[in-house]
């Protein structure tokens, strides 16, 4: 019984030693599930009915970290969204100074530093309307985030550079420093 095993051994390790491992690594079990053919965006592709590589989004998709907004362009939405919608964001310093940090990032160019429309694009391009204006102070906060995330007339859509939660920080700012509305966070908030 001994003997069987110790020759069962020696046989088993022979058929290993004969073996060249270095070049028998990695085999693949249906090697072309591992790689197929890869197409560039913008190439022809014979793969699809239509020909295309780079595929549209399924209707209705939304991108990752973006939440649905159910309102369209124009005035009637935009008056919709300011009755609809509400800031969610509570009234702090650190809400405000995140707010001015965007404004003057995104915005200042056009509105200008203290929302008159005196940015350094005044001359250049017609000038937005200012914050003080009788029409825009009567704007309620969902009605200046739906013009921050659709755009309005020559302002184009912010959504894709600020996600909800900053367009709703820069129109805190807005509203409370610019406008003056409401009241302001009390010192020492966080």
């Amino acid at each position: 019984m001994r003997r069987q095993g110790a020759l069962l051994l020696v046989v088993a390790l022979g058929s290993l030693g004969g073996c060249d491992m270095r070049e028998a690594r990695a085999r693949e079990y249906m090697p072309d599930m591992a790689r197929g053919p890869s197409y560039k965006a913008f190439a022809p592709n014979p793969a699809t009915a239509d020909g295309l590589t780079l595929r549209p989004p399924v209707a209705g998709t939304i991108a990752r970290g973006r939440l649905p907004f159910h309102y369209g362009a124009g005035e009637p939405e935009a008056e919709r969204a300011g009755r609809e919608l509400t800031n969610p964001l509570p009234l702090t310093a650190r809400t405000l100074a995140e707010g001015q940090s965007l404004f003057l990032t995104y915005c200042a160019v056009c509105h200008g530093d203290s929302g008159r429309a005196n940015g350094p694009l005044a001359g250049k391009i017609p000038p937005p309307p200012g914050y003080s204006t009788e029409r825009v102070m009567a704007f309620a906060p969902g009605r200046m985030f739906h013009v921050i995330t659709a755009g309005s007339k020559r302002m184009p859509s912010y959504a894709g550079q600020l996600s909800a939660g900053e367009r709703w920080k820069v129109v805190t700012y807005v509203q409370t420093v610019l406008q003056g509305r409401g009241p302001r966070p009390a010192e020492g908030s966080p």
